[in-house]
């Protein structure tokens, strides 16, 4: 599965609307070191960065594609407190964060904050990942020289925080854990990704489809993209791996694109385990056999709107 950086940084806007919500969430001082997991293409990552001036941020994503795109976008020129790095999810720890050379410390409020630094570390090449973690992406090249964020092993981040991101991990006690040794006592965990029922009606319309001959052998042994949980079994991981639960929650969104070309545009950009198996000639074809049949059971508002009903899995935790 490969990422296109620029056409996901055109078609998010629903998913930056919901981060802004999630960022206000937060009630950011302006000093907090914080990392940002699932970034993408960096623009949320990019405001976080802005509403802590005195603070520094780092935005991880196991899609180099994004990680290129993030960089390209946003450099340290334009952001300085703001570094982007290659990491899957399931494998964060301080270690992947460590350079040879001494950060720069802060005191603050009796806790020890890292500035980022733009030191150059060689990353080693990496597993074919998707954007976090899954093994269906884009390979990071060999001997990729990249910025690295710098913290020592008794140095922790104040947030860790994930947006529309974790539903694409296979595996999120292993992202917990990571989570955990990275955040100091008291850090927080803000997370808000696909839940269990989210998307439902387009999956009602998507399966149909892929059913029928002419689509039929292209999803022949399809694996499941998506990973959808309910408040119950985080209820039942965040204990174990050292979380007090604040609130755990499913949260009815609704997702608004322009007309059906912005729905198009939506699966176009996102649904890629889906229409990337469809060979490049005919895949516009299947968006738009898709996009018809949703667009017949769910039309349009009187603004020419297509709206998705999506459910989202909300987590706000604190380390103990």
């Amino acid at each position: 599965m490969a990422w296109n950086a620029a056409d996901y940084a055109a078609n998010s806007a629903v998913q930056q609307t919901w981060a802004r919500e999630l960022i206000a969430q937060l009630h950011l001082r302006g000093d907090e070191h914080i990392l940002d997991v699932g970034c993408g293409d960096g623009k949320v990552t990019a405001e976080i960065a802005w509403a802590v001036p005195r603070g520094s941020v780092a935005g991880v994503d196991a899609s180099a594609p994004m990680i290129e795109f993030a960089r390209q976008t946003f450099p340290r020129g334009k952001v300085p407190n703001l570094e982007f790095q290659v990491m899957d999810a399931r494998e964060i720890k301080a270690a992947n964060f460590s350079s040879p050379s001494p950060p720069q410390k802060e005191e603050r409020a009796g806790v020890r904050r890292l500035v980022v630094s733009n030191t150059n570390l060689l990353s080693r090449p990496s597993a074919t990942l998707s954007p976090l973690g899954r093994g269906e992406g884009v390979d990071s090249a060999p001997g990729r020289v990249s910025s690295c964020v710098q913290i020592q092993p008794d140095e922790k981040f104040d947030i860790v925080f994930s947006n529309a991101a974790l539903h694409w991990v296979d595996d999120h006690r292993a992202f917990l854990r990571g989570a955990a040794s990275v955040l100091r006592s008291g850090g927080r965990l803000i997370v808000s990704c696909g839940g269990k029922g989210n998307a439902h009606d387009v999956f009602l319309v998507l399966r149909p489809e892929m059913r029928l001959k002419r689509w039929r052998e292209f999803f022949r042994r399809t694996e499941k993209p998506y990973f959808l949980y309910s408040p119950a079994d985080y209820e039942k991981w965040l204990p174990r791996f050292g979380f007090k639960t604040h609130s755990v929650r499913l949260s009815p969104k609704d997702a608004v694109y322009e007309g059906r070309a912005g729905f198009a545009a939506w699966l176009r950009s996102t649904w890629l385990p889906y229409t990337q198996r469809v060979p490049e000639n005919l895949r516009e074809e299947f968006i738009g056999v898709v996009t018809d049949r949703y667009v017949a059971k769910h039309p349009p508002d009187a603004d020419g709107r297509v709206h998705v009903r999506m459910m989202r899995l909300e987590i706000d935790a604190v380390k103990v």
